[in-house]
């Protein structure tokens, strides 16, 4: 019998699946794919590329599939958030490289999350968990208004939903009822909102170090409470008066959760009171950071991605992050109404402004366009680059006077 192939195991690589199994291949592994839920083993063409798909929701499944068959694998790497908890599990099984299996749950699971704040003296807003809708009313009391209320799984901002004092509160049974990954919510979060700056933080780790890659700001259009973050969202650098202190507490959240090798994302809002912690992810960031990261710093994200979870140090951890200017990002929203895309006015003239790196167009005229509360139903957004923060917030904001959403509104029932 011949030896197993040497093989990387990428779980859900749907999203970023691409360059994932591209950098595995370019490592000289086969490349083995395990798909957790059915919403991602449903989605066309997932295992392309792939060596062999694996489909499986337990740990316990994914190591008795993988037995026998003919790959040795030497690392897994989780792709997508979906993946990050069964990813270490599946690793600790294996006698792998990866982040501490104990504290997995906490890293996904946001009631957990909160458990393990609490535990770890990690900054977080006041909460309460509950189990149905019918107990968010009582819970946001207790708390006090204005609350945010979040699914504690799913990803993507998918039925978070912000209520500003109690009569908002006659929408409660009007919340999503599934997540993004299109599994049943069984559990809410009902926190505290906090008023303040946010920010995404990306960090690289191998055993136990820490290497700062960027953080962005979400920048909204005024100071009113918000569910979905996404509006503007822009590099910041040394100078911005809240760097410090959210690079110092992610560095210390980072510990407090296990997080020792490979990349992560993780999202902090920032007042007079400190930093607090919204979410951390043991991931990639989902947005336009990445792409922008490989283009104009040399970076390698995806292969240093596995790197670190080969138990290898990349040399991302000892090699400076410089990046010849500032990265933004535009999301344009449907604010309006829900209805049908008649056209995306403008596009044709964002070639003659600079900086443009890309334009992604959510729908196509003829399709239904909803509110835009979600990273899944966003319309339009484009990645931006300018030699600084100035040429960056200008080129954002030509990109919102050109392009305009023509949308028709669903008719209003005549009952309503």
């Amino acid at each position: 019998m011949g030896a197993a192939t040497p093989a990387i195991l990428l779980v859900d690589p749907v999203r970023q699946g691409v360059p994932f199994k591209a950098a595995a291949r370019d490592l000289g592994f086969a490349v083995v794919s395990l798909y957790t839920l059915d919403y991602l083993a449903a989605l066309p063409g997932h295992q392309e590329g792939d060596d062999l798909s694996l489909y499986a929701g337990e740990p316990e499944d994914a190591a008795r599939q993988l037995a026998g068959t003919g790959f040795d694998v030497r690392a897994v790497v989780p792709a997508l958030e979906a993946g990050v908890y069964l990813a270490d599990l599946i690793a600790q099984r294996l006698g792998l490289p990866g982040n501490d299996h104990a504290l997995a749950w906490a890293r996904r699971n946001k009631a957990a999350m909160r458990a393990r704040a609490g535990e770890a003296g990690v900054r977080v807003p006041e909460f309460r968990r509950v189990h149905a809708a019918a107990e968010i009313a009582a819970a946001a009391h207790q708390v006090g208004f204005p609350v945010i209320v979040k699914p504690t799984m799913g990803a993507g901002s998918q039925g978070v939903t912000v209520f500003s004092d109690a009569d908002a509160l006659h929408d409660v049974e009007r919340l999503v009822t599934h997540d993004v990954y299109r599994e049943p919510i069984t559990e809410w979060l009902v926190e505290r909102y906090i008023r303040g700056r946010e920010f995404a933080v990306n960090f690289f780790s191998a055993d136990g170090r820490h290497r700062l890659v960027d953080i962005w700001e979400y920048r909204r259009p005024d100071d009113g409470d918000y569910d979905f973050p996404l509006w503007d969202i822009v590099q910041i650098d040394e100078r911005h008066p809240d760097r410090e202190r959210v690079e110092r507490f992610v560095r210390e959240a980072l510990d407090a959760y296990g997080i020792r090798r490979g990349p992560s994302h993780t999202e902090v809002k920032c007042n007079e009171e400190g930093v607090f912690l919204i979410e951390v992810g043991a991931r990639l960031s989902g947005g336009p950071a990445v792409e922008m990261w490989a283009r104009y710093g040399g970076l390698r994200p995806f292969h240093d991605a596995i790197e670190c979870y080969l138990g290898r140090r990349p040399r991302l951890l000892d090699q400076p992050v410089v990046f010849p200017g500032v990265f933004g990002s535009v999301v344009i929203h449907n604010e309006q109404a829900p209805g049908t895309l008649v056209a995306v006015h403008g596009l044709d003239r964002l070639d003659d402004l600079p900086g443009i790196d890309s334009v992604l167009v959510g729908y196509q005229p003829g399709d239904h366009v909803p509110l835009t509360r979600d990273n899944v139903s966003i319309p339009f957004s484009a990645s931006v680059h300018g030699q600084d923060e100035a040429a960056v917030l200008a080129t954002l904001a030509a990109v919102r006077s050109l392009v305009r959403l023509e949308i028709r509104p669903d008719p209003v029932p005549a009952d309503a």
